[in-house]
């Protein structure tokens, strides 16, 4: 089976294209590298397109495909940049869509927990959403998006899986918008005081990589269009990441708290309710967040990987 990841280079895209491999999967990826990083795929047997997926012409030109797992997008929710952010994560998944109802071939996309807002916990997929910022508010739009095509034309097969707090391995390129369990363990493998928000007790549906790959893989095998939730169940302090982490490098650094800069437009709970997906593809993470720090600390980031 020949699949395409959208920002296969990217952090989420080339674990997913890892997962697709390892499970007998032909896989291409595309992305522009505007977002992303050549080191996340080299040693990946993939096919490599080089393309901006607001090119609708791009889509004339792919090789013959069995499915496409969408997850291209502009992720900093700190973005200053509107236009950039609807263009690409709006615009661009129209051309996806609209490639993949021309073909009858199934999708599965990226679209994340953002859309739920301050709303309450666990999160379903059916509760009001409630975007807090222009990222969030573009993945509910491309939700909607997608719900408007299947209703029209009725095939193929539409999936949105709505991440939770993603980290592991691949993020490093990402910055600012790498995942908290990234910058604490580069402060406190510094002998720095981890910092964190006022005061510390924010908690976030925090889930590994690896799992987030197999659930994006797995969703192939879905029968039907739906949106499901892509989490653990479990919300977690960031005090708890201090501890993990503390744990890990053997290391007692005792947290700095300040002021949250973004506190009107920053998620403060999020838990995901996963019973649908559950029921669906029998999913359940193998990670717990110990069990996932420890990972991605010993076997990539001590090793600079």
């Amino acid at each position: 089976m020949r699949v395409l990841v959208t920002g296969g280079a990217g952090f989420i895209g080339s674990n997913v294209i890892r997962a697709l491999i390892d499970e007998g999967y032909r896989a291409y990826c595309l992305d522009d590298f505007s977002h992303a990083d050549f080191r996340n795929i080299y040693e990946l047997p993939c096919d490599v397109i080089t393309a901006d997926i607001r090119d609708g012409s791009v889509f004339k030109k792919l090789p013959r495909l069995d499915a496409v797992i969408h997850e291209a997008a502009v992720t900093d929710t700190t973005i200053d940049d509107d236009n950039k952010m609807m263009t690409v994560n709006l615009g661009g998944f129209k051309n996806v869509l609209e490639y993949c109802f021309k073909k009858k071939i199934p999708l599965v996309y990226a679209s994340s927990a953002g859309v739920y807002g301050d709303g309450p916990s666990p999160m379903k997929e059916a509760q009001t959403p409630h975007p807090l910022n222009i990222y969030s508010y573009s993945k509910l739009m491309c939700d909607r998006l997608a719900g408007a095509y299947f209703s029209r034309r009725g095939t193929p097969l539409v999936v949105g899986l709505r991440y939770f707090n993603v980290y592991g391995p691949g993020e490093y390129h990402k910055g600012v918008s790498a995942s908290m369990i990234y910058h604490l363990y580069n402060q406190m493998k510094s002998n720095k005081n981890p910092r964190v928000f006022k005061f510390g007790e924010q908690k976030r549906d925090f889930i590994y990589v690896k799992d987030v790959a197999q659930a994006t893989v797995s969703a192939l095998r879905m029968k039907k269009s739906t949106i499901m939730n892509v989490g653990t169940s479990f919300a977690r302090s960031f005090n708890d990441i201090i501890k993990a982490i503390n744990d890990v490098l053997g290391k007692n650094l005792s947290p700095e708290y300040f002021d949250n800069p973004y506190s009107l437009v920053y998620q403060n709970h999020t838990e995901a309710d996963i019973a649908r997906i559950k029921n669906a593809l029998g999913f359940k993470p193998r990670y717990s967040l110990e069990e996932g720090i420890g990972d991605y600390i010993r076997n990539y980031l001590d090793k600079s990987l």
